[in-house]
């Protein structure tokens, strides 16, 4: 019997190997600890979990100061793509690395297909 861990694995193979333009991703816990992941070779993990846990973390002050309801998402975009953070569950964050090309609504529907099911394993 696979173990969480490996379940979330899956999920995320899954979603980076259908998704268009999506060149990585991993689940974060709220704490900034990384679950799993499938991130580019070379990806420090330490520092990206904890950047995710951030600027999640930032994302709902601001939503909330400004009276904007609940967090739904995180954008990033530099010029060489985006980072896109969303809810998994309420303990964890899927972020999302996508190519500059990338449709984002596509990413986001399957992101968000994404999420559901690794917030069931959390």
């Amino acid at each position: 019997m696979p173990t969480r861990s490996e379940l979330m694995q899956q999920v995320l193979r899954n979603f980076t190997a259908n998704t268009a333009d999506v060149e990585g991703a991993a689940v974060v816990s709220l704490d900034g600890l990384i679950l799993a992941s499938v991130l580019p070779a070379g990806t420090d993990e330490d520092r990206v979990s904890a950047m995710a846990a951030a600027l999640l973390s930032l994302g709902e002050r601001t939503a909330t100061e400004l009276q904007r309801g609940t967090l739904e998402q995180v954008y990033v975009k530099g010029n060489s793509g985006y980072i896109i953070l969303m809810q998994a569950g309420s303990e964890a964050v899927l972020e999302t690395i996508a190519g500059p090309q990338s449709k984002l609504g596509m990413v986001l529907l399957d992101m968000k297909r994404a999420a559901q099911e690794l917030g069931k394993l959390l």
